[in-house]
């Protein structure tokens, strides 16, 4: 919920400010600090506020690292081409945690990455960008674009209630262990880093229609996942949803900082993202305690083919050249 506020509001910021790079190192040592302290967070309060801080610290940097990489490629197939470590992190992340199979231990992993990081960004380059003072932009961006953060928000709810109960019923359900949740993850996370890496270059489709089609075919993701019953069964259907995040990441983004201040535009639709993670879980919990598991797979299915039928209202625009 704080990412939420945060990425709106540093989005904002950094816009006015005509700067990325301070945004995303400030982001970075406060992810490190916050995440480091999850080591320490032993009982439900102290972890409640560890999570603010992360989310608080997250939201500083997203937005303005996703504008600044767009920003620094003059050829936006390389910018593609960057944005697609956002999900080779994932996958490494990931990976990390299920080979140290330690609830402590990858918290000190997660903020010895984040120093890493940091540690990166002292040879970036700092450009400076036109600052976007006008007031008012915030909302006018919501306003122009609600179709897209719409279907977003709708496929998103309909994704983190399905990730919710997922490594329940890979472990309850499906015969998995512990390993096994992070090795069907990676599956999702390899396939959105090779294709957005081709993206650009080999996918000539306009950013609206990539961002339509990633909506679109999540909903065969969980048609899919729905006839499961093995754990390794959910892995081709999760390297579908690693396709489906890569055209509606890429082309939804783009599209926005085409169009619009980037990174108030790429804030705001960080911050949709966030929500969908606060209402995804609330409602999977509510559907399976009076349901079932499979239930919630329904519900996805539901509300993500509504979120289609709202981003075919999404129109192409006229691309902002600065």
């Amino acid at each position: 919920m704080h990412k939420f506020y945060q990425e709106i509001y540093f989005g904002r910021h950094s816009d006015k400010k005509g700067t990325r790079l301070k945004f995303i190192r400030i982001g970075f040592i406060g992810c490190a600090i916050a995440f480091g302290l999850h080591y320490f967070a032993d009982d439900i309060t102290l972890f409640f506020l560890v999570r603010i801080a992360a989310g608080i610290a997250s939201g500083i940097m997203i937005p303005a690292m996703i504008a600044y990489t767009y920003e620094a490629n003059i050829d936006k197939k390389r910018a593609a081409t960057v944005i697609s470590f956002h999900a080779l992190g994932w996958l490494a992340g990931i990976a990390a945690a299920g080979i140290a199979s330690d609830l402590k231990l990858i918290f000190i992993i997660s903020a010895a990455s984040f120093i890493l990081g940091l540690i990166f960004t002292i040879k970036l380059p700092n450009p400076e960008q036109k600052k976007e003072i006008k007031p008012g932009t915030t909302k006018q961006v919501i306003l122009k674009n609600k179709f897209l953060f719409l279907s977003l928000l709708l496929r998103h709810i309909g994704a983190a209630a399905v990730w919710t109960i997922l490594p329940i019923m890979i472990i309850e359900r499906w015969g998995g262990d512990l390993y096994h949740i992070s090795i069907v993850y990676v599956a999702n996370t390899m396939t959105a880093f090779i294709l957005m890496n081709i993206m650009a270059s080999k996918i000539k489709l306009s950013n609206v229609t990539k961002f339509k089609i990633g909506i679109g075919f999540t909903t065969f993701v969980f048609v899919g996942l729905s006839f499961v019953t093995e754990w390794w069964m959910a892995m081709p259907f999760m390297s579908l949803v690693g396709a489906t995040w890569a055209f509606l990441f890429i082309g939804g983004n783009f599209h926005l900082m085409e169009n619009n201040p980037r990174s108030t535009s790429t804030g705001i639709f960080s911050s949709t993202l966030s929500i969908a993670t606060v209402i995804g879980p609330i409602v999977a919990g509510s559907i399976a305690y009076v349901f079932d598991y499979i239930s919630v797979m329904y519900f996805a299915i539901v509300i993500i083919i509504c979120a289609f039928i709202v981003s075919l209202k999404i129109k192409n625009e006229v691309k902002i050249e600065s």
